[in-house]
């Protein structure tokens, strides 16, 4: 079995009735073996060392497969968006207070690199730190729950009702994932930060060009700004280039590792590609944008 958090996590609260999740296994350095309200539901961590709190009829959300996954871990574990990694989590220190205890939420989780970056940040600020890491797939938090086994990884949805209670974190990071505005205005703390993390037009343009990945839109500002109206407002805006030279593996890796790896086939894409040795010339173009909460109190 994967490690756990051997202390209790931060405040959660059950996705079938809304009540307090309390962890249960903690004794000494036990790890926990389940998460359980008041009204008895029960959620007992997996082997791999994450918790499923997806509940009801499901969502129309896909999920990243195995494949896509390992793909994105591959490539994110040989620091190819390291200085993406770093930057986010530079956004995020500015509301550490040391000494205090400082919550993380990071919504869509994916294999947890940036998270881990993010937290190692954090500790060097201050000693109490807690995480909550979110993802509705289950492939992609078995890799997480590895590399960040500090943190609660739930597996759910975030269109749904966030299984965290109400300010109950100080800074959430979203980084090319769904946004739910109102549900991060819940659980954010007053005076928290939202970053979010999205790609600007000619992103991985070199890349697109060969493999059919989709495009970036001249709207995705405008549609980021659309999509959290009312509920944040735009603190500051970095832009960061990454440029990278990358092998035929990592080419297919990056392709497959996004929203095109729904529709790419694994085999197909590496005849696209093509038998050739050559590197590749790439420049990934990030977005990094820090809001916060349009009321400080309810």
């Amino acid at each position: 079995m994967v490690p756990m958090p051997s202390t209790p996590p931060p405040l959660l609260r059950c996705p079938l009735c809304g009540a307090g999740l309390n962890a249960q296994g903690i004794t000494g350095d036990a790890a926990v073996k389940a998460l359980v309200c008041g009204s008895g539901h029960s959620f007992d961590a997996a082997k791999q060392g994450y918790f499923n709190l997806l509940v009801g009829k499901g969502t129309v959300f896909e999920a990243d497969t195995a494949e896509m996954v390992a793909a994105r871990f591959a490539f994110l574990d040989s620091g190819h968006y390291r200085p993406l990694a770093e930057a986010v989590a530079a956004a995020v220190v500015p509301g550490v207070i040391p000494g205090e205890l400082f919550t993380v939420l990071d919504s869509g989780t994916g294999t947890g690199h940036y998270l881990r970056v993010v937290l190692d940040e954090v500790s060097r600020a201050t000693d109490s730190c807690a995480a909550v890491a979110l993802d509705i797939s289950k492939f992609a938090l078995r890799r997480a729950a590895r590399l960040n086994p500090e943190a609660i990884n739930l597996a759910c949805d975030v269109w749904q009702p966030l299984p965290v209670a109400d300010a109950a974190v100080d800074a959430i990071t979203v980084i090319f994932a769904p946004r739910n505005a109102a549900e991060f205005s819940r659980v954010l703390r007053p005076g928290g930060r939202l970053v979010v993390v999205t790609p600007r037009a000619g992103h991985l343009a070199t890349v697109a060009a060969r493999t059919g990945m989709l495009s970036i839109g001249d709207d995705k500002d405008a549609k980021l700004a659309e999509s959290l109206a009312g509920y944040f407002i735009a603190e500051s805006t970095l832009d960061l280039d990454v440029r990278m030279i990358l092998a035929p593996a990592d080419v297919a890796d990056l392709a497959f590792m996004g929203p095109a790896g729904h529709h790419l086939d694994r085999s197909a894409l590496a005849a696209k590609l093509g038998t050739s040795e050559v590197d590749t010339e790439v420049e990934a173009r990030f977005r990094i944008t820090v809001f916060r909460p349009a009321r400080l109190s309810p």
